[in-house]
């Protein structure tokens, strides 16, 4: 049997031509967030909602938190921020994320968080932990404070191990 030589080409072709069909993957569009007073900025797959929430510190000192909130492919993504008043005493920040990383806690399987790691990005002490909820949903969180200014990412899924949520802590940029 003698193959003609269309026939050939058209056979040579093909495994291009399927390629060629395959859908490209398009990375989604990632908007910059630019929080209160430019402290800090931060990636999120669309456009978040944006709330002022007033709270008062231990001694009833006013102020505001910045909360940047977001649900988008099944995920939820959250970056806050406040500027501590001065009767927060932040001279040893490991001591007030402690106590931000306890009072999250309680909303977690146990209360308690899964994996904790201290370290310094940009000159800021933080703290990055995960935990599960009770729902089997996973929650990653990185709070960090420089001087009197606290931010928060928070992302909660069905695993924190997820590109969007790497790409979302990797893309903080703290002023």
């Amino acid at each position: 049997m003698r193959i003609g030589r269309r026939a050939v080409v058209a056979l040579a072709l093909m495994p291009a031509a399927a390629q060629a069909q395959k859908r490209l993957e398009i990375p989604s569009k990632w908007y910059a967030v630019q929080a209160d007073d430019s402290a800090f900025s931060v990636e999120m797959p669309d456009v978040p909602d944006h709330r002022l929430i007033n709270d008062a510190t231990a001694r009833g000192t006013p102020f505001v938190l910045h909360s940047y909130s977001l649900d988008h492919g099944g995920n939820s993504y959250v970056a806050q921020t406040a500027l501590y008043p001065i009767d927060v005493d932040t001279r040893q920040p490991r001591l007030v994320l402690e106590a931000a990383l306890n009072a999250r806690a309680q909303r977690l399987s146990g209360g308690r968080w899964s994996t904790t790691n201290w370290r310094e990005i940009e000159g800021a002490a933080a703290v990055e932990s995960t935990g599960a909820l009770g729902n089997g949903q996973q929650l990653r969180q990185l709070a960090l404070l420089k001087e009197q200014r606290f931010v928060s990412l928070a992302f909660l899924g069905a695993s924190v191990t997820v590109p969007e949520a790497d790409r979302f802590f990797r893309s903080l940029k703290i002023k």
